[in-house]
């Protein structure tokens, strides 16, 4: 097994622990990561996001965190992993089941460098926001409600920590 598939391993058992600091500790500094909801760059604002979504599960929805990994692989320059995520979603408190395939680049210290996470977001908004979800998730803007609602948060996440 390649050193990157075993990164791979680590930060999805970090995942399944809701470890968001050793999931935090598998990017590199000017790391970026980007799915229908975050467009993130750098290793805070990255790490940031999972320490803000772990916290949250753990807050609201442990009992309801749920998450299935499978076809992890990597090579020396990428990665890749699909995986499906049963949680709360904690602004509606509505039960989420949501089918992930990531994509990832690394560095030669075996860092990831690139995150892309790719899922139906009109089927996420479905299950997470219920019937706006279902009339308008195909719908650039409610994506970009979505988006800019997720970027606050984050923001105001990250600005809590500095205090």
């Amino acid at each position: 097994m390649h050193p990157n598939q075993t990164r791979l391993e680590n930060f999805y058992a970090a995942f399944k622990r809701l470890d968001a600091d050793a999931m935090a500790a598998c990017y590199a500094p000017d790391a970026q990561f980007d799915d229908p909801v975050f467009s993130l760059r750098g290793q805070e604002q990255v790490g940031g996001m999972w320490r803000m979504l772990c916290g949250a599960t753990q807050a609201k929805g442990r009992d309801a965190w749920r998450l299935a990994v499978s076809g992890i692989a990597a090579d020396a320059s990428t990665g890749q992993a699909h995986w499906e995520a049963d949680y709360r979603f904690s602004a509606t408190g509505r039960m989420v089941h949501n089918v992930i395939d990531g994509r990832f680049e690394f560095n030669p210290a075996g860092l990831i460098t690139r995150h892309q996470d790719s899922f139906d977001f009109w089927a996420w908004s479905r299950q997470a926001l219920g019937t706006p979800g279902m009339l308008m998730g195909w719908t650039p803007f409610l994506r970009r409600k979505v988006r800019a609602r997720a970027a606050g948060n984050l923001q105001t996440f990250l600005a809590s920590r500095k205090r």
